[in-house]
């Protein structure tokens, strides 16, 4: 991050309003960031845009490289004409929740009928610029648009159940499988391609206004991946491709039995041996989409927690030493400075510290996990340091309004104490000021904070298979007032315009 001391808010892209059934690239993201400015905002920060997996999770992906075809906007494909006004199912779609089930078809509808127009009636200019993305992707791109066809082509099942010779990836079967579905893989390269086209605007958009995007890259990849397919070298996989142990979590403030996150866990040995090259294509990836990014479950570098892939929980488990440095020294000289926040929550023990410390990365403070003990708490506003993003909670944490709901009686009776806690109903405008008053350089908060939402409004539930990453907002729950206090808050925090302060 820089050296200024910012503010900014989380809020995932799929929770922006819109008329399509989720939030996606299109005119509301330019609003929001309109928005963004108007609160003296200067970071949006964004959960993983990669395509939804299981329980419709980013963090399941079927890559770790593509873009969510969810978020690729429909109004842009009918301005240039290859998609006529979409025609809403009987009754519209919910403004408050993804249906999921309701809008993942609907929407892909419409993006093959887009691609369709393109591909009949586009002028020459949009021909190369597609082409040359194509070239210029293929590093990932090829791998990926071949697998999403060969899944369709075998009616969703996973590649380690594709006839021998796809599943192996002999040569003579993948050359006559792109043959054979020439037109789905023309399919996913259009949809992707119209993904990176808006991103890239969206964010030529914010950048041009002072505010810098915030991305998400998870640590691990879904077993059933384009990744995992076109390396399975790289992965703790046995003949049959299939994992003898899976990442996760051991039991901890969110869970009784850890979380079982089920993916392969990465061959590091063999990674290091190319030097970490697929590390390097990924990081590469992430900084052409956003200014600074997130690495989720950085703790997983120093050490992880290794599961037997029989385990039904995480309770059976042993951490086991991870790349550390080495990976990170590898990017730096590939990929110059890293303008990397290490997640670092969770069983932090003194080797994650010196890791994010040596390799000059901010790490994480959540105020919601400040007072469950006593004064010698690291999350408390006093123990910051500059060096840090404050958060008052993050996606994956109930709403500071939920929390405070259903915190203990010692956690409310500290906080109250310590953040002069008046009127309950103000908590979210509390723990904010208390953010944007600390040494972190930066503050940020849940947009659901920043409106007051209870914990109906909550993004995720850790260890919940179902319910999650549903959530949105409509500008009618906003008003005037929500952007008109931020603003004064973080003006008066030295974060924002002091023109803001009223």
């Amino acid at each position: 991050m820089s050296e200024q001391r910012v503010a900014g808010v989380l809020l995932h892209i799929t929770s922006l309003p819109g008329p399509h059934g989720i939030g996606d690239l299109g005119p509301e993201a330019f609003h929001f960031v309109d928005w963004l400015v108007t609160a003296g905002q200067r970071l949006w920060q964004l959960l993983p845009t990669t395509p939804i997996g299981p329980g419709n999770s980013p963090y399941q992906s079927v890559s770790a490289f593509a873009g969510s075809p969810l978020m690729v906007a429909l109004e842009p494909l009918v301005a240039r004409g290859w998609l006529s006004t979409p025609v809403l199912p009987e009754g519209g779609f919910s403004a408050a929740r993804v249906d999921y089930e309701q809008v993942v078809p609907w929407r892909l509808a419409q993006l093959r009928r887009a691609a369709a127009g393109f591909f009949a009636s586009a002028g020459p200019d949009d021909r190369v610029a597609f082409t040359a993305w194509c070239a210029a992707q293929a590093g990932w791109l090829d791998d990926y648009v071949l697998f999403m066809a060969l899944e369709a082509a075998h009616a969703g099942q996973p590649w380690w159940l594709w006839p021998a010779p796809l599943r192996r990836r002999e040569p003579r079967a993948l050359a006559a499988a792109r043959l054979a579905h020439a037109d789905e893989i023309a399919f996913w390269q259009f949809v992707q391609w119209s993904f990176d086209t808006q991103w890239a605007a969206v964010k030529s958009y914010a950048n041009a206004r002072g505010v810098a995007l915030m991305g998400d890259l998870p640590i691990f990849v879904a077993h059933h991946s384009a990744d995992c397919w076109s390396r399975p070298d790289l992965y703790e996989l046995d003949a049959e491709f299939q994992p003898s142990v899976v990442a996760g979590v051991p039991p901890d403030a969110f869970t009784d039995e850890g979380q079982r996150w089920g993916n392969p866990l990465y061959r590091w040995d063999r990674m290091a041996a190319e030097n970490y090259a697929w590390w390097a294509q990924r990081v590469r990836r992430a900084l052409a989409h956003a200014d600074v990014f997130r690495i989720d479950h950085f703790r997983g570098f120093a050490a992880y927690w290794e599961v037997p892939a029989s385990c039904p929980t995480a309770m059976e488990g042993r951490w086991v030493a991870g790349p550390g440095q080495a990976l990170f020294d590898a990017l730096a000289a590939a990929l110059g400075e890293l303008p990397i926040v290490a997640e670092d929550l969770g069983i932090i023990t003194p080797d994650v510290t010196a890791l994010r410390e040596a390799c000059g990365f901010p790490g994480m403070r959540v105020l919601q996990f400040a007072f469950g003990g006593e004064a010698d708490n690291l999350y408390l506003p006093h123990h910051c340091t500059r060096a840090s993003l404050v958060y008052t909670g993050t996606h994956d944490n109930d709403t500071t309004r939920g929390w405070w709901q259903t915190a203990t009686p010692h956690e409310r009776r500290f906080a109250a104490r310590y953040l002069a806690v008046g009127d309950a109903d103000e908590i979210h405008w509390v723990l904010i000021r208390a953010a944007c008053n600390s040494v972190a350089d930066t503050a940020v908060f849940p947009l659901q904070d920043v409106l007051g939402l209870d914990g109906a409004h909550r993004m995720n539930r850790p260890g919940s298979p179902v319910g999650n990453w549903a959530w949105r907002f409509d500008w009618a729950m906003v008003g005037d007032a929500p952007a008109r206090v931020l603003g004064a808050i973080t003006a008066a925090s030295g974060r924002g315009p002091f023109s803001l302060l009223g």
